[in-house]
């Protein structure tokens, strides 16, 4: 790696972040004042963040604030937040030992989106090397050994799952997984809604699901000239980057037969107690 590309990532507590994510930003998160009523998008990258936001979104119908990521930006960010008077819908990537305590302090509803982490690995190579914000990446098999090692911004996928697998049974947090957004959206519609205390009737879920399509949001932002300034990702602000294939089992395009035992091994090491890991799907 270069001097010039090594200089777009920097290492806060372990974790690699762009400098999109400035350092002052992320020491500063641990004042944070979270809200009762603040409602948090947690994923790693790749996860499909954008869409549940655009469900949510429907959902909400514009009575909220779908913001930027909360550690995204510079230390003016959290000033930003403090200001907004309604109810705030907070994407963030962050690890869940970074999270600013606040939330937990104040019961702040939080829902998770996990996703089989082989296609995330395909989607973050492709990622990398469409994204100028993070530095150039020569193979895919050197790629892979990055990502299982955790030296991909946001860190370890595995460290990441388990420090928010700690809270799968609160109260105040919910579980999704983005092969059952693929597999039943509408149910996974109700869920939210549910989760979220949202009433909204069975042709209120069917509009919600045509709108959210993946095929319909990749259209759309193919076709609209979006805010650059406004993005669910801590990474990139190019809405045109978030949304490639979308698909489950892309995996099996990419990976060798030694290259998925490698992956197993690292997988059956690190999350042998996960129950969260146990109800991962790897293809249609």
């Amino acid at each position: 790696m270069s001097q010039e590309e090594d200089d777009l990532i920097h290492t806060f507590n372990g974790i690699s972040f762009t400098t999109r994510s400035s350092p002052e930003l992320l020491k500063s998160l641990v004042t944070f004042d979270a809200r009762e009523d603040d409602v948090l998008l947690v994923s790693y990258p790749k996860s499909g963040t954008h869409w549940l936001s655009e469900i949510i979104m429907h959902l909400y119908a514009s009575k909220v604030a779908l913001t930027l990521p909360i550690e995204f930006g510079d230390v003016s960010r959290l000033e930003q937040l403090n200001h907004l008077s309604c109810k705030r819908i907070i994407p963030t990537h962050l690890d869940g030992n970074m999270l600013p305590p606040n939330f937990w302090h104040k019961r702040s509803k939080a829902i998770y989106l996990i996703r089989n982490p082989k296609d995330i690995a395909v989607s973050m190579y492709h990622y990398y090397r469409a994204n100028p914000y993070l530095p150039t990446i020569d193979s895919w098999p050197n790629f892979l050994e990055m990502f299982l090692q955790g030296d991909v911004v946001c860190g370890s996928w595995f460290e990441h799952v388990l420090s928010w697998e700690k809270h799968r049974n609160d109260k105040n947090t919910l579980f999704l997984y983005y092969e059952d957004m693929k597999k039943d959206l509408p149910a996974v519609v109700k869920r939210v809604s549910a989760f979220l205390g949202v009433n909204i009737n069975e042709s209120g879920i069917r509009e919600i699901c045509e709108k959210s399509s993946f095929s319909e949001m990749k259209t759309n932002t193919e076709k609209e000239n979006h805010d650059p300034n406004h993005t669910v990702c801590a990474l990139t602000s190019n809405r045109k980057l978030i949304f490639r294939k979308g698909a489950v089992g892309d995996w099996k395009n990419n990976f060798t037969p030694k290259q998925n035992r490698m992956f197993e091994e690292k997988f059956n090491k690190k999350m042998a107690f996960s129950e969260v890991a146990k109800h991962l799907v790897y293809e249609c």
